[in-house]
């Protein structure tokens, strides 16, 4: 449903990452895009009882998109060129070499030195001034690879 929409779209999608209930784009100018749904819950549950709309990277209250929607976040105005979605949080790598997250803080999956939840993305500043060149988001943990 979602990435059909997207080829719709003038300016198609040229990464996707597929997290558990949830998807994030990125297209051909580095813009990112999420769709899907921020419940945790069974599929006959009601979505909203347990819904964690960080998950979408759009801000408290989106806890449903069924169609991908660009993010309003700018990257601190750099393009992303790499996404990878976990299974409550996603994870963005600019062409810069930075390392943006947002969703489910738990574990410190994130990278911010906290347990905390983000609904928007945010730098990782753990990585300031190196230059990260892939990521990946796990179940409950994120890996990202540096030059060095």
């Amino acid at each position: 449903l979602c990435f059909a929409a997207l080829l719709r779209e003038a300016n198609p999608s040229v990464r996707a990452a597929a997290g558990n209930r949830h998807s994030v784009f990125i297209d051909g100018e580095g813009r990112l895009s999420s769709c899907g749904t921020a419940a945790q819950g069974a599929e006959d549950e009601d979505e909203d009882e347990d819904a964690l709309p960080s998950v979408l990277g759009h801000g408290e209250g989106v806890t449903r998109l069924n169609t991908p929607t660009r993010l309003l976040s700018t990257l601190g105005d750099e393009r992303a060129v790499s996404v990878s979605a976990g299974g409550g949080h996603s994870l963005a790598l600019t062409a810069g070499g930075a390392v943006w997250s947002w969703g489910r803080g738990g574990f410190g999956r994130l990278g911010h030195g906290d347990g905390q939840t983000q609904l928007l993305p945010r730098k990782v500043e753990l990585f300031a001034g190196r230059c990260v060149v892939a990521v990946s988001a796990g179940a409950l943990h994120s890996l990202a690879i540096t030059a060095d």
